[in-house]
């Protein structure tokens, strides 16, 4: 690992000739190491570290401009995101460095071809969403130490992601056997920054959360996300508190509406809500479920940020049967179901 020479880059900026300034910037560049290293920044006292692969970009940007003014323009804003923190209030992504954050993903399209299954994930639960989608919304979405709270938990994904990114959370599950193998997921993964990760047995659309707040000592949370069932797809208990065992889409979106009642005064004022649903094709006509259960948080004031489409392509329903679902799907007249629905909400 290289510790890079602040002071020099900063000389840099007192030359007058070009060709004198873009020699400079090359010898500091050849001394700068691998691609795949990381660079030492101290500043202030406080150290930090960029990747070498970000850092040799920059200074490629520079050496390609065609004017003195240009090259310090560059410099400059360089060594201020090198030794600058610029935040928002609700993450913790510096802007003065934001060409460093190329795996967050900015477009309303999300195509991804691979799950995480790294650590603690497991794919073997029906129903539960991939890892990356709370990974994107909590970095982007929370600070450090921030409370995120989950009223589908399932087998506990969300909170996996709270543990490996610094964000306490919390997880609601309606099944007791799924809210036991969440406890038991989550408890694989290691927590090296202390964060706190409570899964409570119970119904979200009822349970009093203001009270499992108070035993953490908050009053309110900074992110939820919901992954509901999406109707009656699967089957996840025989409950009939279970979404999943809606006799009726009118059910099924009462049923999350009272999900969303019960918990939105407890999302701070200005932050998010993220839900994850996909639609259902049920006696010939496809049932935009997605877009009801969009409609059932805007009727609670909730502001829509953003629609974001997202690919899958084999569910386990339909594994093996590509050929099977290609021939339905020709004689029947519709199309494969190929994406699901992130909505984005602010309060």
């Amino acid at each position: 690992m290289k510790k890079l020479d602040l002071k020099l880059l900063k000389s840099l900026l007192d030359l007058d000739e070009i060709d004198l300034f873009k020699k400079k910037l090359k010898d500091v560049s050849k001394k700068t190491g691998s691609k795949d290293d990381e660079i030492k920044i101290v500043s202030n006292g406080k150290e930090t570290f960029i990747s070498t692969s970000f850092f040799l970009g920059e200074i490629d940007q520079i050496l390609q401009t065609r004017t003195l003014q240009r090259s310090k323009y560059y410099l400059t804003r360089l060594i201020k995101g090198l030794t600058e923190v610029k935040t928002s209030k609700i993450n913790d992504i510096n802007l003065n460095r934001w060409k460093e954050y190329d795996d967050i993903i900015t477009d309303s399209l999300w195509i991804i071809d691979k799950r995480d299954k790294s650590g603690a994930h497991k794919a073997e639960y029906w129903g539960n969403f991939i890892p990356q989608i709370p990974n994107q919304f909590l970095r982007r979405y929370t600070k450090k130490s921030e409370w995120i709270l989950d009223p589908f938990l399932g087998s506990g994904t969300t909170l996996i992601e709270c543990k490996r990114l610094g964000r306490n959370g919390i997880g609601i599950e309606l099944n007791k056997d799924v809210a036991g193998l969440a406890k038991k997921l989550i408890g694989k993964e290691k927590n090296p920054k202390k964060i706190v990760t409570k899964i409570i047995t119970g119904d979200s659309s009822s349970i009093n959360i203001k009270n499992i707040l108070e035993k953490e000592g908050i009053q309110k949370v900074q992110f939820v996300i919901m992954h509901p069932p999406y109707w009656d797809i699967i089957k996840f208990s025989k409950s009939k508190k279970d979404l999943s065992n809606a006799d009726s889409v009118e059910k099924f979106l009462k049923m999350f509406g009272k999900v969303i009642d019960n918990t939105a005064e407890y999302l701070e004022k200005g932050r998010y809500l993220a839900v994850v649903i996909g639609d259902k094709y049920s006696n010939g006509e496809w049932i935009p479920l997605g877009f009801y259960t969009m409609q059932e948080v805007m009727k609670r004031g909730y502001k829509l940020k953003s629609t974001i489409v997202k690919n899958f392509d084999t569910t386990k329903g339909k594994m093996n049967q590509k050929e099977l679902w290609r021939y339905r799907a020709l004689a029947g007249g519709f199309y494969i179901f190929k994406h699901e629905y992130i909505f984005l909400f602010q309060r």
